[in-house]
């Protein structure tokens, strides 16, 4: 059996889903996911959680599609 423990490295995301903003430059939410652009909604907390519904709620009207951009290290 294995588990995670206090000891174990944290993991950071490879990629970011990043929602742009359709009318203000430079604007965007963005939310830790997989390649393929899946967000773990149980490892947000619950501001982010919102935002990220919010986001997907308002694409083509506030937010653009969400585009996967990997993390530059």
């Amino acid at each position: 059996m294995s588990s995670a423990s206090a000891t174990s490295p944290v993991q950071r995301p490879g990629f970011m889903l990043c929602f742009a903003s359709l009318y203000q430059e430079g604007r965007a939410l963005a939310f830790p996911c997989d390649a393929t652009g899946r967000v773990d909604l149980d490892g947000l907390s619950e501001t982010a959680r919102r935002n990220y519904l919010y986001a997907r709620a308002v694409m083509g009207m506030e937010y653009a599609h969400p585009r996967v951009e990997p993390l530059l290290n």
